[in-house]
């Protein structure tokens, strides 16, 4: 039995695109559920799989494992040759502590600018609290590009776990046109010129479902041009 990773809508679940970026990119072969998060039976059929109740959830056989940090660090040691991780120790160790800061961090960014891939670039004010979220994330990569980005575009030169935490806030930053400058409009540009961004991109903006919540526009559903 191989591995299942169940997920929500991929116009908004931001938890649930990071590991799926991760195995698609590593070549990671997975089955895929998709959830609608607004769905009235939505906790019945995640119950039936066990877990925290929550998406991500990849099951492996009898194993499940929840939260989107969690299933990369069990992927990282089920596929070691997909090296999710920095393989030296100095990169490796600054590339978790950057992905936990992601996992626990940045609330006001996350709330004032949820990630919605359907809604044309628009950009929207962020208040203080909110930038300097993006100002810190923005460290953040211009940090990692310079001390270990040298092998390539991304935070550690190759593709890694770090890539796939941060990849729903260069959603964020695309959708709501936030300023950076050209080290991390360019780190941008990488990740969202991947063969699997474009491919949960086309997916996401196939997808009718509408949250309000995470509609910054409510009422008002704005959907770019196809």
């Amino acid at each position: 039995m191989g591995l299942h990773l169940i997920i929500g809508n991929k116009n908004y679940s931001s938890w649930s695109f990071r590991p799926w970026l991760a195995m698609k990119v590593a070549g990671i072969a997975f089955d895929e559920t998709v959830l609608p998060l607004d769905a009235s039976d939505f906790k019945a059929k995640l119950a039936v799989h066990g877990g925290a109740g929550k998406v991500p959830l990849l099951i492996d056989g009898e194993t499940r494992i929840w939260e989107s940090l969690a299933i990369l660090e069990y992927l990282a040691e089920r596929f070691p040759a997909a090296s999710l991780w920095p393989r030296e120790a100095a990169a490796r160790a600054h590339a978790r502590a950057i992905a936990a800061e992601m996992h626990s961090g940045f609330s006001s960014l996350r709330s004032r600018l949820p990630m919605n891939i359907h809604r044309p670039v628009i950009r929207r004010a962020l208040d203080t609290d909110a930038a300097a979220d993006a100002a810190r994330i923005e460290t953040i990569w211009i940090a990692s590009r310079h001390r270990f980005g040298a092998g390539g575009p991304f935070l550690y030169g190759t593709f890694g776990a770090a890539d796939a935490m941060y990849a729903p806030v260069v959603s964020r930053f695309h959708t709501y046109d936030v300023e950076v400058g050209a080290v991390a409009r360019a780190y941008m540009a990488a990740l969202m010129n991947l063969p699997a961004w474009n491919e949960w991109r086309e997916a996401a903006v196939r997808e009718t479902s509408v949250l309000p919540h995470d509609e910054v526009d409510w009422p008002d559903v704005k959907r770019e041009e196809r």
